[in-house]
């Protein structure tokens, strides 16, 4: 991919404890889709730093990182893109609607799996399983 047009982005696997655990899944009117939270990074942004930042602005939630989970690499509007994923505990705060975020579900994770609707992001559901052990 070029460095010239790539689209940097960042963003976590939203968790919370439970038996089983349940994980956020955000739905993004503009794309009537269920994804992650995640974002562009601001020029000179650390992606970690743009992961936890997008979490809150997306959820409303604070949280605690954890493990870097995999990249996504793929192609939107003919550039390419790349996000950056950390496992992230959800340690407090609450949802309220906003533009770019009109709902949060948490779901255990076999149903966040299906629900999310782009099949790139279903890997990161065993990557967060597989973090925690």
């Amino acid at each position: 991919m070029s460095d010239v047009a790539l689209v940097r982005a960042a963003g976590c696997v939203l968790w919370r404890r439970g038996d089983p655990i349940e994980i956020a899944l955000v739905h993004r009117p503009k794309y009537d889709d269920w994804s992650w939270p995640k974002g562009k990074l601001k020029r000179g942004e650390d992606p970690l730093r743009c992961a936890v930042r997008e979490v809150l602005e997306e959820t409303g939630m604070r949280c605690v990182p954890g493990a870097a989970l995999r990249t996504s690499r793929y192609v939107v509007g003919g550039r390419p893109k790349e996000v950056h994923y950390w496992a992230a505990e959800a340690v407090g705060g609450a949802f309220l609607p906003n533009k770019e975020v009109d709902r949060l579900v948490w779901l255990v994770p076999s149903a966040a799996r299906e629900r999310l609707t782009h099949d790139r992001d279903r890997p990161l559901v065993d990557a967060l399983l597989a973090a925690l052990g």
